[in-house]
């Protein structure tokens, strides 16, 4: 078996050749990834649903824009809450992923983790890729990798994340952020 070089907190950008429509100019935040396969959420997929029609108690807690976004494809109606915690220790029932980005237990009275929270983002459903699935995505050319930051998390114009992610790559992918959304136009 050959090992696999963990991606974890890394984001995984949606190539304009990236033919499935559940990706199409997906920003996917890795929250897992090993030999056992990937799992991440997507970042820029709010939906039309608030926060307090599905999880009351974590409304006040969840940034703006207040909806729940879909997370990816698989398990539409699991819930994942992904936080930012500033400082070194995170509160009883979040667990820390990369850096200050971490999940939060959604079963944890909000009022134990709420004083702590930067930020939080519900996600219904995940990405999410078996053993091996991923790296051969990768080798296809489907996704970009790059390096994530923990306002990627709460960006408050989700809409406009995956421009502004290959925007601001110090490489040629820059360029790849002007890519039209239907090049026939041109």
């Amino acid at each position: 078996m050959t090992e696999v070089s963990s991606l974890t907190g890394r984001l995984l950008v949606a190539t304009p050749a990236l033919a499935d429509p559940n990706f199409d100019r997906a920003v996917v935040l890795l929250l897992d990834h090993d030999e056992e396969g990937s799992l991440g959420v997507v970042l820029n997929r709010p939906t039309s649903v608030g926060v307090g029609d599905v999880l009351r108690p974590w409304e006040a807690l969840a940034g703006e824009p207040g909806v729940v976004f879909q997370g990816g494809p698989v398990s539409l109606d699991a819930a994942l809450g992904v936080a930012v915690i500033p400082g070194e220790e995170g509160p009883l029932g979040w667990r820390r992923v990369y850096g200050a980005i971490g999940l939060v237990d959604l079963e944890t009275p909000p009022e134990l983790v709420g004083a702590a929270l930067g930020s939080l983002r519900i996600f219904a459903g995940y990405a999410g890729w078996g053993p091996g699935q991923l790296e051969t995505e990768l080798a296809e050319g489907a996704w970009y990798v790059v390096e994530s930051e923990p306002g990627d998390v709460s960006s408050p114009r989700p809409e406009r994340l995956w421009r502004a992610v290959l925007r601001r790559q110090r490489s040629e992918l820059a360029m790849f952020a002007t890519y039209p959304d239907d090049p026939s136009l041109n």
